[in-house]
């Protein structure tokens, strides 16, 4: 089990996590149905269908991650965890999931298995596309438009949400293209495609600022939007200070603080953002 939680990075769930829970808020403060149950169900289903996505990943990477140094440690390819056992773990997280699409309420069952997509066609498109980064911004600008529905029960009304989705898509879609530099001459050497590896480590980095620059751009107007008072405005500036952060610890000559950028900096802001946004609806 606990080589099966690192297989997944569960960790990592800090990421996506708080925007469905700042959209679901959000819905539940406009329409007055505050829910604990909703919540949970939303956990749920979240952290369900990313351990469905990261198992998923891997077990479809292994070959690729076997011939990469950085990743050839990875516990598929060790043997640390079984193809089978992967599966299994695979499986169950993705009945986990649509079991709380349907104990959330009918629209989000019937849509749940259009969210899967792309999660599943995300390890494949480094396969057929130098863009794999953007098949993983659709897949996490899902969370905060399934928050908002899981709320709802109807897509009247949730402009806001897909909004959100939008900027949390990109914000994810443009830290992949920082971490994916660090493999960019082995990606190029082993076939796999990406941003970096077609266009260099310079490129990849100018198209992460601009991508964050619209991300901030979009937490902006969401704050207008949905009426957020100086909390979020706060919250705001210290997202635009993380930015700038983790792009100016990365440059082309030194990709040291790649891990440093993508964890801490990326880890602070959905944290920090979701809580000034809390404090802006309480």
């Amino acid at each position: 089990m606990k080589a099966f939680l690192r297989l997944v990075a569960i960790e990592h769930s800090v990421f996506a996590l708080p925007f469905a829970y700042l959209s679901a808020l959000t819905a539940m403060s406009r329409f007055d149905q505050f829910s604990w149950l909703t919540l949970v169900l939303i956990t749920i289903a979240m952290v369900g269908a990313r351990t469905f996505a990261m198992a998923a990943n891997r077990i479809i990477d292994r070959h690729i991650d076997a011939r990469n140094p950085r990743t050839a440690q990875r516990e598929l390819v060790t043997g640390a965890v079984s193809v089978r056992n992967a599966w299994t773990g695979a499986i169950v997280a993705l009945i986990v999931f649509l079991g709380a699409a349907a104990a959330l309420n009918p629209l989000c069952l019937v849509l749940s298995p259009l969210a899967v997509i792309p999660l599943v066609l995300y390890p494949y498109a480094k396969r057929f596309t130098d863009w794999p980064h953007a098949v993983l911004a659709i897949a996490q600008a899902v969370g905060p438009v399934g928050g908002w529905l899981a709320v709802t029960g109807t897509f009247a009304g949730s402009g806001p949400a897909w909004l959100l989705g939008a900027a949390v898509g990109l914000w994810i879609g443009g830290f992949d293209l920082i971490y994916a530099c660090q493999d960019a001459e082995v990606d190029r050497q082993i076939g796999v495609r990406s941003v970096p590896a077609r266009y260099g480590v310079a490129a990849a980095l100018r198209i992460s600022t601009v991508t964050h620059l619209v991300t901030f751009a979009l937490f902006v107007i969401f704050g207008f939007w949905v009426g957020f008072g100086w909390p979020w405005w706060v919250g705001l500036a210290l997202t635009a200070i993380a930015f700038a952060y983790q792009h100016v610890i990365v440059t082309p000559t030194d990709l040291s603080k790649v891990n440093r950028a993508f964890f801490t900096s990326n880890g602070f802001v959905g944290i920090a953002l979701f809580a000034f946004a809390v404090v802006a609806l309480l």
